[in-house]
């Protein structure tokens, strides 16, 4: 019974394949943030590297986060794709209190909230986002970003942040650098 519904559902999901990160098995259960303030994380991030995520293809990728007077936080992303400045609005909320860094993220009303898991951040320099969703428990696809307040990011930051992911056991190696230059254009 399970073989016949891998058989099924692979061809369904091979035309994704090639813009997001798949893996066997479940997600992994990283470590977030101890602590997390989100006050302290509201505003403009760049996104510095990410896992291939078919959802952002463009450069001068950013995200801005807000809080609305209903104390969910506005979502504001925005990228250059084929010229053209492209934005996404959403919602973050934090889904536990108690676990203040484990935040869900819908761009629609009509999707359920996504993981917006922050690994790690000093809310000064740099953020490791983290996104994993289990299917069936079979395999699962995953998002990763390191994000930083400003559009460069020094080599050896990188080197650390994925060295997190890794003690994680979240697969980086696929992680692509996202252009950032030649973007001072108002957003």
């Amino acid at each position: 019974m399970m073989k016949a519904m891998i058989v099924l559902l692979i061809p369904l999901l091979l035309p994704l394949a090639s813009a997001q990160t798949f893996r066997w098995g479940p997600c992994p259960t990283p470590m977030v943030q101890p602590n997390f303030e989100i006050n302290k994380y509201l505003g403009k991030w760049y996104e510095i590297e990410k896992l291939p995520a078919s959802f952002e293809k463009g450069k001068c990728i950013e995200a801005n986060y807000s809080l609305r007077p209903d104390n969910t936080i506005e979502v504001l992303n925005v990228q250059t794709y084929k010229g053209k400045i492209r934005k996404a609005e959403g919602t973050a909320v934090v889904q536990d209190m108690r676990e203040p860094a484990k935040l869900g993220v819908s761009f629609s009303y009509f999707t359920p909230y996504a993981p917006y898991w922050v690994l790690s951040t000093d809310y000064n320099s740099i953020s490791l986002v983290y996104s994993c969703t289990d299917i069936l428990r079979l395999f699962h696809v995953d998002y990763a970003w390191i994000l930083s307040r400003s559009r460069i990011l020094p080599a050896e930051a990188v080197y650390h942040a994925k060295e997190i992911f890794s003690r994680d056991n979240i697969d980086v190696s696929k992680m692509i650098p996202t252009d950032q230059q030649g973007c001072d254009g108002p957003f």
